[in-house]
């Protein structure tokens, strides 16, 4: 049983669906600067989420989900994500996922002009983060 002084607010929110609201001990989550880990009482922040893997830690065990892409914002009792795109590992296609890596690997293996690097970068990211999320089920 957790020690509910030690539980804060987690809220994951996107365009389509408020994905997820509960109480958590800690949040992992990736950012623009690197991956963090998030109790209860820490300092104000808001970041820019990067794709990755979203580690809630609950008092009944771990709930992990895929997020793409988005905004953070750390408040001493409260986490919030604001992100593009949030999966469950359940909702994740993973021959879809499988597809799309291979996509993108194409595409910046074929070096040519019409290639937007960045953008194949980042589908590159998204497909190898479902397929992580997936496998960590």
């Amino acid at each position: 049983m957790a020690d509910n002084e030690k539980m804060f607010q987690v809220k994951i929110i996107t365009p389509d669906r408020v994905f997820y609201t509960g109480e958590a001990e800690m949040i992992e989550f990736n950012t623009s600067s690197g991956q963090i880990g998030v109790y209860k009482k820490h300092i104000p922040l808001t970041t820019v989420l990067e794709p990755g893997a979203v580690i809630i830690h609950e008092a009944e065990g771990e709930k992990i989900a895929a997020v793409h892409a988005g905004f953070a914002e750390v408040l001493p009792e409260q986490v919030t994500l604001l992100a593009e795109i949030a999966e469950w590992a359940e909702e994740i296609d993973v021959a879809r996922a499988e597809a799309a890596r291979k996509r993108a690997e194409e595409r910046l293996q074929a070096k040519t002009a019409e290639i937007d690097v960045a953008r194949a970068e980042f589908a590159l990211r998204k497909a190898l983060t479902r397929i992580d999320v997936k496998d960590m089920k």
